[in-house]
This record gives structure tokens, C-alpha cells and sequence, in this order.
């Protein structure tokens, strides 16, 4: 099934909403849908998390019903912690399942969380929607989730497409943060592509490891430095991957260091300081490019709520949302069964962050933005379109 919001009527929508214009509330106290959401609230990713609730909330606030059937119901979010841990991941899956009730679950930061919720969702008959998990094993297999963002397959590509035509880099160091199934995957894809766009075997010099957690990254650096790469590609989260950059300039080391989207949030810059000056990285988002007027809505709502400059994962936090109330309206129904099939039917959807389309394995085409620390700040570069 193919379905389109109307862009201007949404729009309309969220700022009457917000400024308290909008229509009544759900026709009874019975008559409530409820999402769940996990996120890590805290542990090595909270800040990640919050993000992503962050836009789950505004969203939840500009549109707090849905027409299911002709009937109006109340959506009611509920927030469970999954602690940066994937067997609370999994158990924070499992509680909004058995004792929350919920009819369809957001999250989670972090694509390791994601895949351990997965399974437990899969296994319930419940459908998920991932905001910002790019690992491509997050839908893989699983029929009950989905995602809003793009996968590292392209982002993989898009970064190792920078390094070498942006960066004129045919050598390559990977550092990968091995614990971390997004940081592997993704160093992957980017070995791959390179190695293709070079014409040589041998263009990644070494690939070292970290886990997460560590703070001293001497002897990976040491080891960096002697093999003098054109561009070191060091996707992880984002506190591991600003002590590593800090500590790489602190020995020396000037080679352009680039990563992925996990180093939009603003403990990237506090732990790295000027040292992370430079840096470049992909991302989901960029509000210089507010492309759609429900992205417009958002900033506006964003701003006047929070009087601060978004990051990628709430505007994803935000869209995931608004696909879910989409599936649900469209579904006509409370059913979880429904309302996954209307998810995997979602098409052109226009959201905050584009255009929505989901594929066959539940992935959404999107463009990828590129950005740059400057002055303390993320800066838009570029957009690059699948």
C-alpha cells in the first residue's frame, strides 16, 4: 500500500498543535494506544538516547491522537531505560510487551540494543521502528522491524567515497570500536569501498581495536603513527571516538580523521574540545537543509521548546514517531498484526527528515548529510542522495 501525508496539512497540523490551537482530546479514558519506547537513559550511550526521546516527546506532544476506525484514541508513550546494555535491552523489550501492553515500540539508540530488543519483539508479534540503528542486521531476518534512517552499507560508502575523492586519500587506517556491532559493521563497508576505489588490496594499512569503555589509546595510536595513513576512519561512540582523536593530536598525529553519524551529540565536543576540531562524519539531518515544511515545523516547535539547535537522532526520534501513527491510522486498527503490515506499506511518507520509503527488508532509503566540527560546532557540508 502506498500513501502520502499531505506535506502542508501536517505541518499545519504540528504548529496548531503546539501552540495550543489544536482539537480535543480521545473520546474516552479507554480509548489509548500505547508506544513503547527503549532507550539507553543511561550508561556509555544516555546521551544518545535522550536525543532520540527528546524528538519521540515533541512529536508525542504536537500529535497526542490518532483516528483508528473513526474513533479517536490517546497515544501514551512509554519510556523504559535499557541502560546502554544489550541484556537490558532485551529486557526492557520484554517488560513494554508483558506489562505495558504496547501496540508498537521506537529505539533503540545503538544497534547492538536494537538487535537484542529485535529478537524479543519478533518472538511477541510486535512490531519496532529503529530511528538511528544503521546496522544492517537490525531488519535482517526480523519481519516485525524497521527503520527511518539509512543503513551503513551507504554510509559506508558515502565516507570512504569522501575520504578518496574529498580527501584525495588512497591509504587508510581503520580504528574500530570491536565490542560495538555498528562500529564493526561499518568499518567493514568502508574497507570494502575503498579497497574498490583505490584498485588496491593492500590500501587498508591496519585495523586496530579498541572496547568499549577504554580511555588510553596509546599503543593503538603509536602503532597509527608509524604506518602514516592518508585518513584514519574511526566510527564508535561518540565519548570513545573523541578521546581517541584528542589523544591521536596529542601525539602528533594530523591525519584527517573521519567517522559516522554517532558523533552528532554535544559530548563529542566537550570531551574532545579543540582537538576534535576538523573532524568529519556522516549524519541523518541538517537543519540548514529543512527540505520539507514538516521539517520546518519541527525546527520551529524544536526551538521554541528547547531553544537549541537539534541533532539528527531527534528529528529521526521525531519521524519515527509520526511513521508510527501513520501505520496506525492507516492499519484501522489497535491490532499489532495490522499495524506491522501497514508499517512495511509505508511509502512516501514526508517526514522532518524526507521522504520515508521502506523496502523489502524494512530499511528506509534515505540521503546522508555530511558535517564537520568547526568552531565548536557541527557544520553542514554537503548532502549526498542514494
Amino acid at each position: 500500500m502506498k500513501r502520502t501525508i499531505l506535506v502542508l496539512g501536517l505541518a499545519l497540523l504540528a504548529l496548531a498543535v503546539f501552540t495550543g490551537c489544536g482539537g480535543g482530546g480521545a473520546g474516552s479514558a479507554g480509548d489509548v494506544i500505547r508506544i513503547g519506547v527503549f532507550e539507553p537513559m543511561t550508561g556509555a550511550n544516555a546521551a544518545g538516547g535522550a536525543m532520540e526521546v527528546e524528538g519521540i516527546r515533541l512529536a508525542n506532544e504536537l500529535f497526542p491522537t490518532v483516528m483508528v476506525g473513526g474513533k479517536e484514541y490517546k497515544v501514551e508513550l512509554v519510556v523504559v531505560d535499557n541502560k546502554s546494555d544489550k541484556v537490558e535491552a532485551a529486557n526492557a523489550v520484554e517488560r513494554l510487551i508483558k506489562s505495558d501492553k504496547v501496540h508498537v515500540i521506537l529505539g533503540s539508540w545503538g544497534s547492538s540494543l536494537s538487535m537484542a530488543g529485535g529478537e524479543i519483539a519478533k518472538e511477541a508479534g510486535i512490531p519496532c521502528i529503529g530511528l538511528s540503528c544503521t546496522n544492517p542486521l537490525v531488519t535482517a531476518g526480523n519481519d516485525w522491524y524497521f527503520r527511518v534512517c539509512f543503513i551503513d552499507p551507504f554510509q559506508g560508502v558515502v565516507m570512504s567515497n569522501y575520504a578518496y575523492n574529498d580527501l584525495n586519500a588512497r591509504t587508510a587506517v581503520i580504528v574500530q570500536e570491536v565490542s560495538n556491532d555498528y562500529s564493526v559493521g561499518l568499518a567493514k563497508f568502508f574497507t570494502d569501498n575503498f579497497k574498490k576505489l583505490t584498485g588496491n588490496p593492500d590500501a587498508i594499512l591496519a585495523t586496530v581495536n579498541y572496547n568499549t569503555g577504554d580511555q588510553d589509546f596509546s599503543a593503538q595510536l603509536t602503532t597509527i603513527r608509524s604506518l602514516n595513513p592518508d585518513v584514519i576512519f574511526a566510527p564508535g561512540n561518540y565519548t570513545e571516538s573523541a578521546l581517541v582523536i584528542k589523544q591521536a593530536r596529542e601525539l602528533g598525529i594530523t591525519t584527517p580523521i573521519i567517522g559516522g553519524d554517532t558523533w552528532e551529540t554535544p559530548e563529542f565536543i566537550d570531551v574532545g574540545k579543540e582537538q576534535v576540531e576538523g573532524a568529519v562524519f556522516s549524519t541523518f539531518f541538517a537543519s540548514e537543509f529543512a527540505g520539507t515544511p514538516e521539517a520546518s515545523a519541527f525546527l520551529r516547535a524544536y526551538d521554541e521548546k528547547y531553544h537549541k539547535e537539534p541533532a539528527a537522532v531527534t528529528a529521526l526520534g521525531y519521524d519515527g514517531y509520526l511513521v508510527a501513527l501513520d501505520a496506525i491510522r492507516r492499519a484501522g486498527s489497535v491490532d499489532s498484526a495490522k499495524i506491522r503490515d501497514a508499517i512495511a506499506g509505508t511509502s512516501g511518507f514526508v517526514g522532518a527528515t524526507g521522504t520515508t520509503t521502506l523496502d523489502s527488508n524494512g530499511d528506509a532509503t534515505k540521503s546522508a548529510y555530511i558535517k564537520a566540527v568547526e568552531g565548536g560546532k557541527f557544520v553542514f557540508r554537503t548532502i549526498v542522495n542514494p
